[in-house]
Formats: C-alpha cells, structure tokens, sequence
C-alpha cells in the first residue's frame, strides 16, 4: 500500500521536478510539524500567507462560526454576506479615503486580472507597464507582465502591448504616456530578492502616472498586512496608488485576494458589459471570516510594533563570510549567497536542522526569511545560529 509521499508524487500535479514532499500534519504560531514527529521553526510563513501566525485562536474561532451558518451561497456580488461587508469596511477604514471599494478574489492572481481588467475598461487605454523582476502571479495576464522571460516564454503568444521598465530607473519612466492605461509596481519588489524603491523613485513614479492619466497599481499581496514594519508598505514611500492589490495574508490563512479602488473607478466593471468582472468563489464567506479575524489580531494585538526590532535581529545575527549580503525591509529578509547550488545546499541542511525555508523567483542565490511575525526572538536566535553554524 502506497504512503501519502508516494500518493502525492502520483497523482497530485506537480510544480516542479523535485519538490520537499516533506508531509506536514500541525502547525502553530510559528512551527511546523511533520509526520514523524520533527517540529520546524517557520522562515516562510506560507510565503508572507501567516502574518499572524499557523492557527491563531481568534482565526479558528471565527472560521467555526462561520460554518455554522453557511459556506458558499452565491457567486461573489449578488447577495448580502456579512463577512465580506464587515472585511470590506475594516479594509477600507484602514486605507487611504480615495481607496475606498474593495473587490474581493479568491487569489492574488485573480485580483491582479481584475486590476488590469478595471484599468483598461476605466481609462479606455491598452498598454500596460510592468517591471523587470516582478511577479504578480502566474495566470495569462499576471503571467504576461511578469518580469522574467525564463518563466513567460514557453506559454507564448500573451497579452499585446505589455512594455517592461527597470525598477528604481527614473530614465525609465519617460516611457509611460497618455496612452498607457496602468503601471503594476510591487511596492517591495519580493521575488527580485527584497528590492526596495530608492532615493524617492515611487514618488516620481506617482507623480508621472497622475501626468499622463495613468492609473499606478501597487501590488501588496507579499508585502502587505504589517509585513514591511508598516501595515501598508506605501506608507513609507508616501504615495497612495489608484488601484492596490491584495492576497496571501489577506486571508488569514485561507484563499482570498482583492483589488482596492475608488467607487467611482470600481463602478465601471457593473456595466458596458454588465458583469464586466465575476468570480464564483471571490469573497468566500468563510475566507473572509477567517481574513477579518486575522486582520482585527493584525491590530489588535499590535503586531506591527515589534517588525522593526525583528528585523533587526535577523540582521545582527546574520553574520558571516559566506553570505554575500542581507537585504531587508521589515520582516522579509533576503539572504544573498554565491550561488544556487549554495544556497540550495544551506536550505536543504536548515530543513534537516529543522529550519523551514526556501528561495525567489527571480533571485534563486538568495534565501528567503519571510515568517509569521508572531516569530519570536528566541525562535530568531535559534534559526540564525543553524544558519551560521551551517556556513561554518
């Protein structure tokens, strides 16, 4: 009889050739647990999914409740369901005022389709401007302002009129024009290997979409939900985008995105067509019970205060000469090494050691340390010293 290992490699699809296949039967806070028994400290965090850590009570307590009184009614839009309303409203209070509508996903992909969706239908524009190095999900659209060709080439023909920018250039931005609907930006570029915007260049980002007419979209789906040391990454950078994109922590755990906009510009997708933009399982009400609790915690117990001093001890701990550099900005870190195959040996040792993590996209030389930030300084400690015992 076959083992669940076994069964998984069979018939689950695969992403890769070679995935952890490590089978993992709890998890809480900030540990993990497999089936033989071995406990994992937790560096990934569901890649930036469990802000508030596996399992919170208040989470469960809610997502419980909601059972009770219904799962799937409806399609997303049509009827009354008080878990999105109240998520919608707690969202929106914690937003800037012209971010004031929040259309909700089951992913992050989905709302990144929605955003690209709402940016042509309201502008009546076709182009869009993406970055090189940037990731905003993997479906036709998302995929096809991805900023890798290693990952968009063999699904070709894509999307038309898709242009690509340099992050952080400024000579770059003279090419957004009175012609382009949109320009998608992480506000942290994740997948590049933590890449912060420099020296003022979101602002002049800003300043140059509002120029030409552009709708800025800012993606916060890795780096939202207090996981920069503020509970909006743009807040840092002193710009509001038009339209913000939503997913991973969102959710409290469960699937759910969102696109965030004003009602003026979000009231375009409810005609010429009507139902300009429908999903069935968008703002599922369990989703957003679980997202609603997880973000009232987020708050609540005040989370976000205690990223900043995380993050550096991450940093004084991760010393050694074999690591290149760390690039952070709160509490996702990037761990820069020679190469992959390096990095590749040091993941695969920290999960023998019972450190739980991976690497980026588009940065395959780096080690990704994105935890729940509930993490706590002894688990830092601990986690940091097998990694530098390792290089050792």
């Amino acid at each position: 009889m076959m083992n669940n290992r076994q069964l998984f490699l069979n018939h689950v699809g695969q992403t890769s050739e070679a995935p952890l296949a490590l089978e993992m039967i709890r998890a809480e806070g900030a540990k993990l647990f497999d089936a033989d028994g071995k406990e994992y400290i937790d560096l990934i965090g569901g890649i930036s999914v469990c802000n508030v850590g596996h399992r919170h009570p208040k989470v469960i307590a809610a997502i419980k409740k909601q059972l009770d009184d219904y799962l799937h009614i409806m399609v997303y839009g049509e009827l009354v369901q008080s878990p999105q309303v109240q998520y919608a409203k707690l969202l929106t209070q914690q937003l800037p005022a012209s971010l004031n509508s929040v259309f909700f996903t089951a992913s992050g992909s989905e709302a990144t389709e929605g955003a690209m969706k709402l940016s042509k239908r309201f502008t009546g524009r076709t182009q869009i401007i993406s970055f090189k190095n940037s990731y905003h999900g993997s479906t036709q659209g998302a995929l096809s302002i991805m900023g890798d060709e290693y990952w968009r080439n063999a699904f070709r023909p894509l999307l038309p009129d898709i242009m690509q920018l340099r992050y952080n250039s400024f000579e770059d931005l003279e090419n957004i024009t009175e012609r382009t609907a949109c320009v998608i930006a992480e506000t942290v570029q994740a997948e590049a290997g933590v890449i912060t915007p420099l020296n003022n260049w979101l602002k002049a980002l800003r300043e140059k979409c509002t120029a030409t007419g552009t709708l800025l979209v800012l993606d916060e789906i890795q780096c939202g939900f207090g996981r920069n040391g503020s509970l909006w990454a743009f807040e840092q950078f002193d710009v509001i985008p038009d339209i913000l994109l939503l997913g991973k922590a969102l959710g409290g755990g469960m699937p759910l995105g969102a696109f965030v906009a004003d009602k003026k510009m979000m009231d375009a997708l409810s005609h010429d067509p009507v139902l300009g933009h429908i999903n069935t399982f968008g703002g599922h009400p369990v989703c957003c019970a679980a997202g609603l609790a997880a973000f009232e915690v987020l708050l609540e117990e005040k989370l976000i205060d205690a990223v900043k001093a995380k993050e550096q001890l991450f940093m004084s701990l991760l010393q050694h000469p074999k690591i290149k550099a760390v690039r952070s900005c709160g509490l996702m870190i990037s761990v820069e090494f020679e190469d992959f195959e390096t990095n590749k040996k040091i993941i695969d040792a920290l999960i023998t050691q019972g450190v739980f993590t991976d690497w980026f996209l588009f940065a395959s030389n780096c080690l990704r340390i994105v935890p729940p930030l509930v993490i706590s300084e002894e688990e830092i400690t601990t986690a940091c010293n097998k990694i530098t015992a390792i290089l050792s």
